[in-house]
Order: structure tokens, then sequence, then C-alpha cells
């Protein structure tokens, strides 16, 4: 039974630094290195690094800075842009190293999952942000920013303290955005097709599409010519159709 508990102690942890290092690296670090430098958090030998002082007060550092750059429309933005070639390889460690003594296999197939769930809650993060960026005013911004830190403190807890529902939330959290990411990314590609036509880049999209269609439509005259030389269509059929397909 103990270890049965050790393993989904274990699983939840992985899972859970991995997760919160999608939403903010910096505060899942500064929660992890502090609690277990207080003696509060038992943290395994390998991922006890983050206790050092130099890395809590690097965390420390960039948590300050990412909390105000995260509550700026359109900078939070591109805050997450360049952090995704940081929170995605820094979850994948944290999750690697949080199996403790383990062999190096089962260390890289952490250190896999753990990037892919960090992957997907930082595209997750990331879209919601931009589309939230999207209403001028800023009040929602700074609710979903609080919001995600907020989540980060609860949710690392929730892993350490109650791991078996740690990880029931977290696959139901998996479902969600299975559900979600697809509606997030249409969301997104109308933004840009938006963006498109404000610099005028439809405009010269519709332009070469033009020729194409002009040639479908003196096709479709000729066709209609030749039937109505044929026999096919009288005159008044004839006029009809061809006022009909000027006007499609």
């Amino acid at each position: 039974m103990d270890e049965y508990q050790q393993l989904i102690s274990l699983i939840s942890l992985t899972m859970g630094v991995a997760w919160a290092s999608g939403l903010n690296l910096y505060a899942a670090i500064l929660v992890l290195g502090l609690g277990g430098a207080s003696g509060g958090i038992v943290l395994p030998e390998n991922l006890q690094v983050v206790q050092d002082p130099a890395v809590i007060m690097a965390a420390g550092l960039m948590y300050g800075v990412e909390f105000f750059a995260d509550k700026i429309p359109g900078v939070d933005t591109g805050w997450d842009a360049l952090h995704t070639f940081i929170r995605i390889p820094a979850g994948a460690l944290l999750a690697a190293n949080s199996l403790g003594d383990v062999s190096p296999a089962l260390q890289l197939a952490a250190g896999i999952v753990g990037g892919s769930v960090t992957s997907v809650t930082h595209a997750a993060k990331a879209s919601s942000r931009m589309l939230i960026n999207t209403s001028p005013e800023p009040v929602s911004n700074w609710a979903a920013s609080i919001g995600e830190d907020v989540a980060v403190l609860g949710g690392l807890w929730m892993a350490l303290n109650h791991p078996l529902v740690f990880l029931v939330l977290f696959v139901l959290f998996l479902l969600l955005l299975i559900w979600l990411l697809p509606k997030l990314w249409r969301g997104i590609a109308r933004i840009f097709r938006k963006l498109g036509q404000w610099l005028g880049l439809s405009e010269a999209a519709e332009q070469e599409i033009a020729p194409d269609e002009g040639e479908a439509l003196a096709d479709s005259l000729k066709e209609l010519e030749g039937m109505h030389r044929s026999g096919s269509l009288t005159d008044d059929e004839f006029a009809q159709a061809k006022q009909k397909l000027l006007r499609s």
C-alpha cells in the first residue's frame, strides 16, 4: 500500500510541476524552492536544486518581471511567444528530476511526457490570452493573469498534499483542453484574417484569385451561348441564365 501511495505521489508531483510550468514557470520554481527550503515540502534529491538560494532569488526576480509583463495586453502575448522556448524544456527538465533516483530511461520518459504536458498547457494559456487581448478593457487580462498565479499555487499544493485528487482534476483538465484548443485556434485564425484585411494582405490574395474566377465566368458564358445556339435554351431562358450568372 505504501508503494502504491508513493507511486501516486511521484506521478502527481511530476505532472504537477509540468502543468504549472506551462502556466507560470517562475512561480512554480519559486513555490517549490521556498517550500523545500523552509522544510514544508520534501522534494526528490534531483529536484532539491530549486531550494538553492541563488535559484530562489533568480526565480523570484523573473516572477516579479513576469507579474507585470503578464498583465499588459499585447506585452503578455509577446512574453508568451518568447517563453515557448523556455517553459517547455524547463517543464520537461523539472518533470524528469521529480522522479528521484530512477533509471535514465524512466527519467527520459518522464521528461517526454512532462514536456508534452507543459507544451499543451502553455499553448492553452497563450491562445486564451491572445483572444482576451482582443477586448479593449484590461480587467479581463488582469483577472486571467492573477487566476493563473493562484492556480499554480493551489495546483502544486494539491499535487503535494492530495495527489489522487490532483490526478483526477488533471485528467479532467486534459479532457477540457482536447475540447477547448481547437476552438481557441479557430478564434486565433479569425484574428489573423482580420489583421490581414487591415494590412491589405487579403485584398492582394483576392487579386491573385480574380483571374481564375474570370476564366471560370468566361467558360460558363461560352457554355450558355453554345446551349443557346443549339436550341437547348430559348432567348428568354438564355437571358435569365446569363443575368443570374453575372450576378453570382
